[in-house]
């Protein structure tokens, strides 16, 4: 199987078209004003605007009011939303869209627990827990912490760059690999070398995996 590849926190137009020219499968965009990587209803337009064919398009939110999520998907073309925050399955479930609930994997984390609130979720995103950050901190959490075997897509988050994300398939041998300041120059600004880099290590380890 392919590992799919979801690049998150753009807010450049030339960086978002250049990952998806590249291989990369889902374009992520941050909803969420703490973020140095959020962007603004009207470049998110431009972005997905500008962005090739067959390329998802994912919006993050972390606990945000319904009103604000329902205007940005008015707005903006979103195939999919990320959950971050502490959001239920039932505030998930209401806008009709396939969603991604993200976890923060602290050492007592259930996560059986958690595919069965979330049984209907596109993915669990596991990223490394921070107590002051949601996603985004380039930290590693212990991937011994993820169950052998889980009914839901696993999207691996926290801590991936090009130096570990061959090693990462062959370790957790997840559905997806989520990065974001493993590709990037400054917080929100990619880097095309290292995004080449990137899909370069996800394609020797889909090699050695297969």
């Amino acid at each position: 199987m392919r590992t799919r590849v979801k690049i998150c926190g753009f807010t450049r137009i030339e960086d978002a078209v250049y990952a998806a020219q590249n291989g990369v499968d889902a374009i992520g965009l941050v909803f969420y004003p703490p973020s140095p990587r959020h962007i603004e209803i009207e470049q998110a337009i431009k972005i997905v605007n500008a962005l090739p064919a067959f390329t998802t398009v994912v919006a993050l939110f972390v606990d945000e009011q319904e009103a604000q999520i329902r205007k940005v998907l008015t707005q903006v073309p979103i195939d999919c939303i990320q959950f971050h925050g502490d959001e239920p399955a039932k505030t998930c479930r209401i806008y009709g869209k396939r969603y991604i609930k993200a976890v923060s994997m602290k050492d007592n984390i259930d996560i059986d627990a958690l595919v069965h609130e979330y049984h209907d979720a596109a993915g669990l995103l596991l990223d490394a827990y921070h107590p002051d950050a949601k996603g985004g901190t380039g930290n590693q959490f212990d991937w011994e912490l993820i169950p052998k075997h889980c009914s839901l897509p696993i999207i691996l988050a926290g801590g991936l760059n090009e130096t570990n994300a061959k090693q990462a398939i062959q370790t957790v041998r997840p559905y997806a690999l989520d990065v974001s300041s493993g590709v990037e120059v400054n917080k929100g600004i990619k880097d095309s070398l290292k995004i080449a880099a990137f899909i370069k290590q996800v394609n020797e380890g889909d090699r050695v995996r297969t």
